[in-house]
């Protein structure tokens, strides 16, 4: 949060930072007071404030603060002032472009100043070091230090300007500057990683424009001016990908402005259309895409025709010859021969495609590929008068290559057109906007359509032919070539021929197993042994006997019965699980209603809170104006004693007067009294100027005479002087000749003299040299030995700490094997006493059913007339056996627990807590006591102390201080006993 009550104590604060070096905390102080909430309203301090900011963020190359203020101010500055973001901005991106150009210029002079004839001299043994390790110049060390970083940055700032100017139609004419501007900086960089997301960032931005139509402030493509501005930057984008070679990203960029056309539908101007398909040609050039190269030329030439009025007669030849030649080169067979079904629907979609970006209108009835075909686009040279506009030699070629039948001559009449050919070309000065036209670049592909043509023409004439002759005959290629050329022929289907190296022949013609009626020739036998074992073997038709469907009645019966049962269920199901939503949606209903209640509460109980914070609020109010109206009528007395005449008759009515009313006043009276003082000074001054003037006239011929005096007295003084000057003159050019003659003498001794002091000198600096030449190697021994003394020790720490770490990795490896082993013998004692107390349940269970058993037959003799028997007689009392039975019972579980307590502390297994106590207080376990059966508890295999201290911890659930188990041992008589 901002600290600051107005934002130019802000300013101040950082500029004061700043002086003393702390430009983290000034950048931080001008952040917080941009983003804070109290600053929302525009004012010019923070106009003043977001340049010093930006200035700040470019300094420290801090992109992501900059981002931040710049979308805040953004907030701002976006309803009230849009042209101080527009100039923030700016002033942003030219001080980013200043940084950039200075590091280049730092890198540019470093490098010149490295550029020595010794390049020893002047490097330090650790430089040559660096250099002969890292392998890098001194151009890519000093590039990465110093200009990587500030174009890093550079990249940043304009990212950072179009994400904050997108889909905003204020600023469409900054936005699509920052854009141009980027683009020339990939240019000029050779940036091309950053140039595709560029157009990336730039494509998303069109996507979410039109994703979004609702939102505010958004660009209107509709209009003219929008419009335009969106296809200078995309034709500006398609030129620079083309530029740097980007043809990928050239085409995309065509695919943009097509979309942008199809948007909007409308043609942009023709001059844009030009720059259009002159790209088009180049990307479908450089892609071996002949036709569709071809058809971009035709488009091109009708514009030029069409609405260029300044096209002179040369280049619209060189144009018509560029289309002409550019259709030629088109491979005269098609590639469809051999396309499965996927390929043909691909080719088809792919020539609509290409179709709608060329502008080339298509009946979709009609099938594309015959549309956008060869011998469809010849036609339509003829038609357009292309041909006619085309140079001579272009005419010539075009009738021999098409027309013509010379099936011997073809390639010696045709080679003198391809050498004027390829001489032809140059700049187009009547059209600037055109690529320059060379005619040389399609010679490669008519030489391999003569070639086609005359294999063609041969082929009709010849059935055989050697291959020295055939080779003699085309003089643009080897054979290889030829051979291969032929094959591509020979797989579409244009001529057929075979090559016979054995015998040294080419055969022209087709012969019996490539017939096409031989393709299908296994389907066609597959089909005819199919037909002739249908006529050979008959098959039987029997009808259907109803005996051998009776038998699956039953069945179906009884699946019928089954699905209805199940649907019943179905139905049965779909009832309760509407039943449940209802009650879901009775239940959801209300809680809304709850919920809408509490919020109604919340909101009543606000309401009256803002209602009282109201009244009190007025009464503030009122007592502040009934202390105005006080000090106005204190006022209005304290004016009254100085001027009573005059207020008294201004003062309608004491108690409406307030305090800004005798204010008002106040400042008449004093305005008045200022008027007053005014018109006095005015005559003062008046007064003033005649008497000046009165003295000025007076003094003038007075003034006159002293000057003329002045100019005598002047003229005399002046000739004196220069006659003083002239005998001083002589008597020092006399002084300095006989000086001149006195030291002529001792020319010869100062020669001599100095001399000796050069020798002297020379001397001392060659003994200097030495001793420095002498310590220099001195001080590279040293270096070189402390070098080897600080890897030795590096060494030495190395294999130490790594030693200290294989260490610890293996007491780590030993620790965790440690734990492992102790989880899994826990692992193994808590099965084993799962499976003891599942043991002694199981056990239980049988118990109780036997009891369960016994008093059933019980209670049935008891119902046939038994008599209960007496107290003395009868050896099972309950009064007596009970307890005894509860006592045995709790002898033997304390006597279980006891030895399980000893045997699982022996063991070091874990023993509870309550078993514990209970040893400590025994302290010493009673001797088990005999069962019923005559065996005592401890004897037996199948009981387990675990077991029997698990089922005692459960049985306090059901109440009464005896257990179920135990009172259902205490029922159950001894063997041989009546009971029984």
């Amino acid at each position: 949060m901002s600290a600051f009550a107005k934002p130019e104590n802000a300013l101040k604060r950082a500029e004061e930072l700043i002086n003393v070096g702390q430009k983290q905390d000034a950048l931080q102080a001008l952040h917080d007071i941009i983003t804070s909430r109290r600053h929302r309203a525009w004012q010019k301090t923070l106009e003043r404030i977001m340049f010093k900011y930006v200035e700040l963020c470019v300094d420290m190359r801090r992109g992501r603060f900059a981002k931040d203020g710049l979308i805040q101010y953004r907030i701002v500055c976006q309803q009230v002032n849009v042209t101080s973001l527009e100039e923030v901005i700016k002033h942003f991106m030219h001080l980013s472009t200043e940084k950039a150009e200075q590091a280049c210029n730092q890198a540019q002079a470093l490098e010149e100043a490295l550029d020595v004839d010794d390049l020893e001299a002047d490097k330090r043994p650790e430089d040559l070091m660096l250099s002969y390790v890292s392998g890098e110049k001194e151009k890519d060390r000093s590039d990465r230090e110093l200009v990587t970083p500030w174009f890093k940055f550079l990249w940043e700032t304009y990212r950072t300007v179009l994400e904050i100017l997108r889909n905003n139609s204020k600023l469409e004419a900054l936005y699509a500057m920052t854009a141009h501007r980027a683009f020339q900086f990939c240019k000029q960089y050779k940036r091309t990683t950053e140039f595709r997301r560029l157009c990336e960032i730039i494509r998303n931005h069109l996507s979410n424009l039109n994703k979004y139509r609702d939102q505010r402030d958004r660009p209107d493509l509709s209009a003219p001016e929008s419009l335009q501005l969106y296809l200078d930057t995309r034709f500006e984008q398609l030129k620079i990908a083309t530029e740097l070679e980007l043809w990928q990203e050239a085409f995309r960029s065509v695919e943009d402005i097509h979309g942008l056309m199809c948007m909007v539908k409308k043609t942009p101007k023709p001059s844009l259309m030009v720059v259009y398909y002159a790209k088009l040609t180049e990307i479908f050039r450089t892609s071996d895409s002949h036709l569709y190269h071809a058809y971009a030329w035709l488009k091109l030439f009708t514009l030029q025709k069409s609405f260029n009025k300044n096209l002179s007669q040369k280049d619209l030849q060189f144009i018509a010859s560029s289309v002409v030649l550019a259709a030629l080169s088109v491979p005269p067979y098609k590639h469809k021969r051999s396309a499965s079904h996927l390929q043909l629907e691909n080719e088809k979609e792919r020539n609509l495609r290409m179709a709608n970006l060329i502008r080339f209108n298509l009946d979709h009835k009609l099938d594309n590929g015959e549309v956008l075909s060869r011998s469809n686009l010849l036609s339509e040279l003829a038609l357009k008068g292309v041909l006619s506009c085309a140079t001579q030699e272009v005419k010539d070629l075009y009738h021999l290559l098409e027309h013509d039948f010379l099936p011997m001559d073809l390639a010696s009449k045709i080679q003198p057109f391809l050498t004027k050919i390829s001489y032809l070309g140059g700049k187009l000065s009547s059209a600037p906007s055109l690529p320059e036209v060379q005619l040389s670049k399609y010679v490669p592909a008519l030489e391999k359509l003569a070639t086609l043509r005359l294999l063609q023409q041969v082929s009709q004439v010849y059935q055989t032919l050697k291959i020295e002759s055939l080779s003699q005959m085309i003089p643009f290629f080897e054979f290889p070539v030829v051979e291969r050329i032929s094959a591509d022929a020979v797989k579409y289907n244009f001529i057929a021929m075979k090559v016979d190296h054995m015998k040294g022949v080419v055969l022209f013609g087709n012969s019996g197993l490539d017939s096409e009626g031989f393709q299908d020739h296994l389907v066609i036998l597959a089909e005819s042994l199919n037909k002739a074992r249908a006529k050979i073997h008959t098959p039987a038709k029997r009808a259907p006997k109803l005996g051998e469907r009776l038998p699956s009645l039953a069945d179906l019966v009884e699946k019928e019965h089954k699905r209805l049962l199940a649907r019943k269920s179905i139905i049965e199901n779909r009832k309760e699980a509407q039943e449940l939503l209802l009650l879901e949606v009775e239940r959801n209903a209300e809680m809304r209603r709850k919920k809408q209640q509490l919020i109604a509460e919340e909101e009543e109980k606000r309401r009256l809170a803002s209602e009282i914070e109201k009244r009190k609020n007025q009464m503030i109010l009122d007592e502040i104006h009934d202390k105005e109206i006080a000090q106005a009528k204190a006022l209005l007395e304290d004016v009254g004693k100085h001027r009573k005449k005059k207020l008294r008759k201004s003062v309608l009515d004491g108690e409406n007067v307030t305090k800004q009313t005798i204010m008002e006043m106040a400042l008449n009276e004093q305005l008045r009294e200022r008027q007053e003082m005014e018109k006095k000074l005015q005559k003062l001054a008046k007064t003033m100027d005649y008497l000046e003037r009165a003295k000025r006239e007076e003094a003038a011929p007075l003034i006159e005479a002293a000057f003329e005096h002045r100019l005598v007295e002047e003229k005399l003084l002046h000739e004196r002087e220069q006659q003083l000057e002239v005998e001083l003159s002589r008597q020092r050019h006399d002084g300095d000749l006989r000086e001149k003659n006195r030291l002529t003498r001792m020319l010869d001794n100062k020669i001599i003299f100095q001399e000796r002091v050069t020798s002297l000198r020379q001397v001392e600096y060659d003994r200097r040299k030495v001793e420095r030449e002498d310590q220099i190697q001195q001080m590279l021994h040293t270096r070189k030995r402390e070098r080897e003394a600080m890897r030795k020790t590096m060494y030495f720490v190395q294999n130490e700490e790594e030693k200290q770490r294989k260490m610890e990795e293996e007491e780590e490896a030993r620790k965790r094997e440690e734990a492992e082993r102790q989880r899994k013998i826990d692992e193994e004692r808590r099965a084993k006493l799962d499976e003891i107390a599942e043991k002694q349940r199981q056990r239980e269970r049988e118990l109780e059913e036997k009891e369960r058993k016994r008093r059933e037959s019980l209670l049935g003799r008891s119902s046939n007339g038994f008599s209960e028997p007496t107290v003395g007689s009868h050896p099972l009392e309950p009064g007596a056996v009970a307890p005894a039975a509860a006592a045995t019972t709790a002898s033997a579980a304390a006597a279980a627990a006891t030895t399980a307590s000893d045997a699982a502390a022996t063991a070091g297994k874990y023993v509870p807590k309550f078993r514990r106590e209970r040893t400590e207080d025994s302290g010493q376990a009673p001797p088990p006591e005999p069962d019923r059966w005559g065996s005592s508890r401890q004897d037996d295999p199948t009981s387990q102390p675990s077991d029997r201290w698990r089922m005692e911890d459960r049985r306090p659930s059901f109440g009464g201080s005896s257990s179920r188990s135990t009172w259902s041992s205490s029922r159950i008589p001894p063997r041989g006993g009546s009971g029984r």
